[in-house]
């Protein structure tokens, strides 16, 4: 099946069963290909797992070679906020086509970005009908939290990460999330990594491939 978003598939060496999905949102300006570098990290230890790394759906303004899951052109709230639903909806209905091929359901799937792709994982992953496994975040934060907080159906358990050095979204960001996923009793679990700036080093990788296994159960 082709799936609505371009996918690099990454499975299992030994083509094991597949119990689990985990999709890998990259970045603004980022490609599914530069996010699933995560995987050769994570594949050895999720046997029964399938990583699938999208393209966002559109072409980046500023980095014509990547992609974005919404235009950052305009530094306007509501604009973001209004792209960011678009893509939600192509991301909600990409997620029911994997749903439907690996035949998983929301409990089998974790849900994990990068900077932008965290943003948005995180929004999908609040306003689902129903939980997804969990939520994995790397250096991002929250949208619009007044918007987010009306929206909120499901209370899809959480892991964000964040360099304490990052000057692209600032660490504070970290905290406020923390904040907004207590005040809505979400449970969540948060990670600051030390002398880091905007990206996934090693020791945020292992952090959330062990959290992603106690989740999964493996």
């Amino acid at each position: 099946m082709k799936f609505t978003l371009n996918t690099k598939i990454i499975k299992s060496d030994n083509n094991n069963e597949i119990n689990n999905a985990i999709i890998l949102f990259h970045g603004y300006g980022g490609s599914g290909e530069d996010i699933s570098l995560v995987t050769l990290n994570w594949k050895r230890f999720l046997p029964n797992t399938v990583f699938l790394c999208p393209d966002g759906h559109e072409t980046c303004k500023i980095n014509k070679s990547g992609f974005q899951w919404f235009d950052l052109n305009k530094d306007e709230p509501e604009y973001i906020l209004e792209q960011s639903i678009i893509a939600e909806k192509i991301i909600n209905r990409y997620i029911a086509e994997v749903k439907d091929v690996y035949k998983l359901n929301n409990s089998q799937i974790c849900l994990s970005g990068f900077s932008q792709g965290c943003m948005i994982s995180i929004n999908v992953g609040l306003t689902s009908n129903k939980s997804f496994n969990c939520i994995v975040g790397f250096s991002g934060k929250i949208i619009n939290k007044e918007n987010l907080s009306k929206r909120i159906i499901s209370k899809t358990k959480t892991f964000l990460l964040h360099g304490d050095m990052d000057s692209v979204v600032p660490s504070s960001n970290l905290l406020d999330a923390k904040d907004f996923f207590i005040r809505n009793k979400i449970e969540v679990e948060t990670k600051m990594i030390k002398n880091c700036d905007h990206h996934i080093p090693i020791e945020a990788s292992s952090a959330a491939l062990n959290y992603i296994k106690k989740n999964f159960k493996i």
